[in-house]
């Protein structure tokens, strides 16, 4: 069950993208956004109560979430809703997250554990994104939705960014143990 909900959030990234850059469908949009936010947490509540942890789900949850995060980043700044520098802050540490899962690779690691710094992060991020998108249009409804969306924005982004900083010390940190380790066994 909680790997279908992965799967099915990984599904509505495409319908998201074409409801939110096609026809501009902003009010479908933020339900697929908000449907795709319950099932990240339902699924990790499900696969924790019922004991149904697996390795297919410690993949593709946080890689549905990477791929929501990315596609709406990107649209969103497509659509002007979001400033490039916050784009390419978020985007740039995907970029470096995924060079140390390659680094990681390379040496034989399975990738680290997620850590709850992220998880936050990315639960703030996936509750701002649909915030911004309400706040980008006009009325009552945006005009007291942007105070909210910003600061979940801005609150999700360090913490994302700082997460990642967290991710590239434990990398470097394995690596140096590794590197430790192999000369104790040369001496």
């Amino acid at each position: 069950m909680p790997n279908a909900l992965s799967v099915l959030r990984l599904l509505g990234v495409p319908l998201f993208l074409w409801l939110l850059l096609g026809p501009e469908e902003d009010g479908w949009a933020v339900v697929v956004l908000m449907v795709s936010g319950f099932t990240d947490w339902a699924d990790g509540k499900i696969a924790r109560s019922m004991d149904q942890g697996s390795r297919l789900g410690v993949l593709l949850d946080p890689a549905a979430d990477r791929l929501y995060i990315v596609s709406t980043l990107v649209a969103l700044a497509l659509r002007d809703v979001v400033p490039v520098w916050m784009m390419a802050l978020l985007l740039g540490r995907e970029v470096v997250l995924g060079v140390m899962l390659l680094v990681l690779r390379a040496h034989g690691w399975p990738p680290l554990q997620v850590h709850y710094l992220g998880k936050a992060a990315t639960l703030l991020l996936l509750y701002a994104f649909p915030g911004l998108l309400l706040a980008d249009g006009d009325g009552l409804l945006a005009t007291l939705a942007a105070p909210f969306a910003w600061a979940l924005a801005i609150w999700g982004t360090a913490l994302y960014l700082l997460a990642g900083v967290f991710y590239v010390i434990q990398v470097v940190g394995l690596l140096a143990a590794e590197r430790s380790a192999g000369r104790g066994r040369r001496s």
